[in-house]
């Protein structure tokens, strides 16, 4: 073998210099079309949906009066994990808005860069860089009814958890096995449901096949052993007792995403993919560490959807439903994501069915007007087949998946033909051009193109100009295009919505509990007043950890039904456009005997609410979203008092 440092230098090819400075403008010119990537198919969605729940388990940290609220008086998520402690930290160093934001960048910068790592320990740099952009662009949801995914816009500790877990199973593949369980122990600490399946997965990785597999199947029957003799004995308390009677139909309505059996075929559909999509990496990349992650994740995944089964049907043993098993799928939703190209790569190289195959891989992910599952299962038949095809079938094969291109060609170009002539909208010109854009690469086949284009250019190029110059467009995209993408519009806990209600903040004690009437924003009581909330629709989702939440829940409804349809049954009720036409009504007029009704309850201290009626109020004269909106002190009409 020849030594290359007396290989003499070949015409055409790049000297060592430029070749490392090739390589160094590459990986920048990526990293920057990664973030235009993820800054036009992703939005900062702030202090919404779970991401107030864990805003509050934080604030609770710093203002410990938000303890007795009802989300936080009984067993709660914030007593298994150290993420409120943390996060309550960097509220206190940057502001709560701030410190969500910074975090939530953080973990996701964290996230992508674990998934290379652990790309990388599979498969060629090139095939990694496409992996990380798949991750980006597919969707990343499992479970039911779109509640959970494990790439999330906002901020929680799944988020830590996430990368954690990723991090860890990158250092498995790297070599460093011990640091990989510490690191998914850790993770345990952050977030243990998300956590459990990395743990598992890890030690499905060390054994032998046969012995996880066994394992599994002896868990799944100790579980349905435990589950059905808590249903016979009915004895057990703690994690071990049964949700049953008035707690149980609680659980159901608010949580249907829970219970198996009442999941929607939508639903499984989401989580059967991934393990069509595996079982296709498994079949076609000959790797063996591939091959074992592919086998551990779909171990992993199909026990935690068997054990949340016998939870909801055989048993609702409190450990079993609190433990919803069948999140461990997210992991198996992730791995299939992240070798999706590169698995298509090697399919690709199959000269009999290869492009066809890959392109229905690819199509399964990222094409709405397909059906995933048929795309992927056709893709797995045929790629079974491809020893028995001959050369005319092949022939007619390649004709195949070269008119599937065009039609997708077509249909693209069809399509950006529509977002280009749309008439123009009330939005602000100066980012007409970007929200169009975005809409182009939100079809997600065309954000599929445009990656593989980069990569392709930047692993083709010898010129270290044409580098640059690609960089510097990244670049100047990246810094119109993000900027966007971090707009909140949500002022609920900033420094200047905290002094621009001083003038309620002045007269509700800090543990006093506040009503927003009207469907308002959830977390006003919480971020801006600081103050405990009487009931909104976010603090239900507490009522699996404790049968005291749900009972109390269940009564403070009751008590607001004069008023309004304060429904803890949020899958079952809740619409699009129900609740944004409910945004500032109410469903029953505001009277003075309403509010004495519900003022009435000793628990409930202020009320606020837009109607102006003849019972002492104070209204807020600053323009804002609750401009004219009054406070009521439900403790003096009570008393019989004036308002203080």
């Amino acid at each position: 073998m020849s030594d290359n440092r007396t290989t003499p230098h070949r015409y055409g090819d790049p000297a060592p210099l430029q070749v490392s400075t090739l390589r160094w403008g590459s990986t920048v010119a990526l990293t920057l079309a990664l973030g235009l990537l993820w800054s036009l198919l992703h939005h900062y969605r702030g202090l919404s949906g779970d991401a107030e729940l864990y805003a509050v388990q934080a604030l609770a940290h710093i203002h410990p009066a938000l303890f007795s609220d009802i989300y936080l008086q009984h067993e709660n998520q914030d007593h298994f994990t150290i993420f409120s402690p943390l996060y309550a930290g960097c509220i206190r160093w940057l502001g709560l808005q701030p410190a969500a934001l910074t975090l939530a960048a953080v973990f996701t910068v964290w996230t992508f860069l674990a998934a290379w790592y652990l790309a990388r320990q599979l498969v060629d740099r090139q095939a990694a860089w496409l992996a990380v952009a798949f991750v980006m662009i597919a969707e990343s949801a499992y479970g039911a009814y779109g509640v959970f995914s494990y790439l999330e816009d906002w901020l929680t500790a799944r988020s830590l958890g996430v990368a954690l877990v990723i991090s860890a199973l990158a250092c498995h593949f790297y070599g460093s096995k011990r640091l990989a369980l510490l690191i998914a122990l850790g993770a345990c600490c952050v977030h243990p449901l998300i956590a459990l399946p990395g743990v598992l997965v890890l030690v499905c990785l060390w054994i032998p096949p046969r012995m996880a597999v066994i394992g599994a199947v002896g868990g799944i029957v100790g579980v349905l052993i435990l589950a059905a003799s808590m249903q016979a004995l009915r004895l057990a308390t703690g994690p071990f007792e049964l949700i049953d009677g008035e707690w149980l139909h609680v659980v159901r309505e608010r949580s249907q995403f829970l219970f198996l059996q009442l999941w929607r075929w939508s639903d499984w559909e989401t989580n059967i993919r991934p393990f069509l999509c595996l079982s296709l990496t498994a079949l076609a990349v000959p790797d063996p560490k591939v091959r074992r992650l592919c086998f551990a994740g779909m171990l992993v995944g199909a026990s935690g959807l068997a054990v949340a089964l016998i939870a909801g049907l055989v048993g609702p043993v409190a450990i079993l439903l609190q433990g919803q098993a069948w999140r461990w799928d997210w992991i198996t939703c992730f791995f299939s994501i992240l070798l999706v190209l590169p698995t298509a790569m090697t399919l690709w190289k199959e000269p009999a069915c290869g492009p066809l195959c890959a392109l229905l891989l690819v199509l399964g992910w990222t094409f709405a007007p397909v059906d995933g599952l048929l795309c992927i299962g056709a893709a797995i038949i045929l790629w079974s087949a491809r020893d028995r095809i001959d050369e005319r079938s092949a022939r007619l094969l390649r004709w195949g998946a070269a008119l599937l291109g065009l039609i997708i060609i077509l249909w693209l170009v069809s399509n950006a033909w529509t977002i280009v002539s749309a008439p123009l909208t009330a939005a602000d010109p100066s980012h007409l051009g970007v929200s169009r854009f975005r809409s182009f690469m939100e079809m997600n086949v065309s954000a599929v193109l445009f990656i593989w284009l980069v990569v392709w250019l930047l692993h083709h190029s010898r010129s270290v100009v044409i580098v640059g110059l690609l960089a510097i467009a990244m670049a100047l995209a990246l810094v119109a295009i993000m900027p966007g993408s971090l707009l909140l519009k949500d002022r609920d806990g900033s420094a200047a919505e905290i002094r621009e209600y001083a003038d309620w903040r002045n007269v509700i004690p800090p543990s006093a509990t506040v009503y927003v009437a009207g469907r308002q924003a959830k977390g006003f009581s919480w971020f801006t007043l600081e103050r405990p909330s009487y009931l909104n629709e976010d603090q239900s989702a507490g009522v699996v950890f404790s049968r005291a939440t749900a009972e109390e829940i269940v009564r403070r409804s009751e008590v607001l039904l004069p008023l309004e349809e304060q429904s803890w049954r949020v899958l079952d009720r809740r619409s699009a456009s129900s609740s944004a036409a409910g945004a500032h009504r109410l469903d029953h007029p505001l009277t003075a005997q309403v509010l004495s009704r519900i003022c009435g309850d000793p628990v409930l201290d202020f009320v606020v609410a837009k109607p102006a009626i003849d019972v002492p109020h104070l209204t807020h004269t600053t323009p804002g979203a609750h401009f004219r909106w009054n406070l009521y002190d439900c403790r003096a009409l009570r008393e019989g008092r004036p308002p203080a």
